[in-house]
């Protein structure tokens, strides 16, 4: 490899980090997102989703459907320069019935930052959410939010992590009051008082007073009983916390734990400036060829999300490419590992939320949109040089079935296109009947909002009305051995048997029971909770 190309990545892996935001629904995980976004420059004002009070939208809520109702159901890239480093952000939905979208884009982080509300402590979409990033082996920042609210003790909060999750905390700063007398955080990194002002909702930078260990000052801005309160807590911490270990939070067994509100901006620039000295580069990464070190001088990406129609005017279809190894540069031409054709990247485009600029070069850890026209499926692999896959990304069990009906034949083309369109972008999983007579696509969601999208996006995108008609089941398996297997088994009983996107055999069972019932019968069948990977290696 050339000197200067080898130089080029290191700096360029050296100042670069990605990272996705995880949290249970109500968090404060698309205010959080704002303020970084605020912090970092990329916009001027936020735009909370709850205080519309100048009717703006969260620059990460870009659907339609998401500015109407205040939730994310789509994951987002945010790309932002801060203090000489690129960050790629990777905004997931915090609803549970879309966390097969943040199990996708989970895989294209080198970093996860983990958002508590300090009223409710762990909920159960976080701890889920804990489980696929304790997997992966992702180092997980703690931001724990909502301080300027009546919470639950600092203390009680890693005490929560430390026994329900297993991981060790280290408190990076704490919080010097909460509730209505939440003044600011120690930042024991710095060894510094930061004294936060007020602002009308947060919509623009906190001003701030600092004050430094050991200078008199502190009594005289700070009331006595917080003063001494503070100094008993930073005892104790001394006493019993972990101690500071950058290769514990790089293996993901220590967590930085950060107290503030992102609603009025207490503690958020602490966060991001701590971050970025933590958190880890982009990673090497696990293929068929091995380790790969991001500074691997051959371009090597891999596809973790496919979206439509983010320009409704154009009617796209955009492929989120995490760049692995190597330099990306427009125009380039790469091998498509499971088709075996050779793609010439074309256009393609720098992310932030439903925005895009061009962009000429890209480098490990940075997310780049490309468009897609049917060449790209969800974990597909791109490279130059030896061929190589990354690993695929399974699709999990849906819990809800429902056949899509289209009343109107005269709009057979947008239903079949809006259908294909939102099956390659895995925003729901879509089934068939075997029976070529029953035409109308079944969709198989993890939530009743899953079906809801679709309905809204087909009539807002593709100017088709549906009807759904539901199924009675509630668990679906892929059949191991493909239809040959199922062949063999004979009859089966209770079940529904449909065949997935990809043309493999899926039973579907009413309940628990019905599933045992046939495994006990047929113990030769072997079935799967997710689906066989796709595009990509096995995980």
């Amino acid at each position: 490899m050339p000197i200067d190309l080898t130089t080029e990545l290191e700096n360029a892996v050296e100042s670069r980090r990605n990272f996705a935001i995880i949290s249970h629904p109500d968090a404060g995980k698309t205010t959080l997102t704002e303020k970084l976004l605020l912090y970092g420059g990329a916009i001027h004002e936020a735009g909370s989703v709850k205080a519309r009070r100048a009717q703006r939208q969260a620059t990460s809520d870009w659907m339609a459907m998401e500015q109407q109702r205040g939730i994310s159901i789509t994951s987002t890239v945010l790309q932002f320069d801060y203090d000489n480093y690129q960050i790629n952000l990777l905004d997931t939905p915090g609803h549970q019935d879309f966390s097969e979208d943040t199990y996708r884009t989970l895989a294209a982080a080198d970093n996860a930052v983990m958002l508590i509300d300090a009223a409710k402590g762990l909920e159960p979409q976080t701890r889920k959410l804990f489980e696929v990033c304790k997997m992966r082996g992702l180092p997980i920042f703690t931001f724990v939010n909502k301080l300027d609210r009546p919470g639950r003790e600092p203390l009680e909060l890693l005490d929560e992590i430390e026994q329900e999750l297993g991981l060790q905390t280290y408190a990076v700063n704490w919080p010097i009051g909460m509730g209505d007398r939440f003044q600011g955080v120690f930042d024991r990194r710095l060894q510094q008082f930061h004294l936060f002002e007020r602002r009308a909702h947060g919509s623009r930078t906190a001003g701030e007073t600092v004050v430094n260990l050991g200078d008199p000052r502190i009594e005289e801005v700070l009331s006595q009983d917080l003063y001494y309160q503070l100094k008993e807590d930073l005892e104790i911490l001394e006493e019993i916390a972990a101690d500071f270990d950058l290769a514990k939070i790089h293996a993901g067994k220590l967590t930085p734990v950060f107290f503030g509100s992102a609603m009025t901006n207490f503690g958020v620039q602490l966060f991001l400036e701590a971050f970025l000295e933590y958190a880890q580069p982009p990673e090497t990464r696990l293929s068929s060829q091995g380790e790969m070190p991001p500074t691997y001088p051959e371009f090597t990406g891999f596809v973790f999300k496919l979206q439509a129609n983010m320009d409704p005017k154009h009617r796209d279809r955009v492929a989120f490419i995490r760049v692995c190894t190597g330099k990306f540069e427009r125009d380039m031409t790469v091998s498509h590992a499971r088709t075996g054709k050779t793609v010439r990247l074309s256009r393609p485009q720098k992310l932030f939320a439903q925005g895009r600029e061009s962009l000429d070069v890209a480098y490990p850890g940075d997310v780049i949109g490309l468009n897609n026209p049917g060449v790209f499926a969800i974990g597909d692999t791109i490279y130059n040089g030896q061929k190589l896959e990354y690993a695929g990304i399974p699709c999990f069990s849906p819990e809800l079935f429902a056949y899509l009906k289209n009343p109107n034949p005269s709009k057979f083309k947008q239903f079949h296109k809006g259908v294909s369109e939102l099956r390659e972008e895995g925003a729901v999983q879509i089934m068939y009947s075997p029976d070529e007579f029953k035409r109308d696509p079944i969709l198989a969601a993890v939530g009743q909002l899953q079906f809801e999208v679709v309905q809204f996006r087909l009539q807002q995108e593709y100017n088709v009305e549906t009807q759904l008609e539901p199924l009675g089941f509630s668990l679906a398996r892929w059949v191991a051995g493909g239809w040959e297997a199922l062949e063999k088994a004979g009859r089966l009983f209770n079940t529904m048997i449909v065949k997935d996107s990809w043309e493999r055999p899926v039973l579907l069972f009413k309940n628990e029971w019905n599933l045992q019932q046939i495994e006990a019968d047929h113990p030769e069948l072997k079935l799967n909770s997710t689906a066989p990977v796709g595009s990509g290696l096995q995980p």
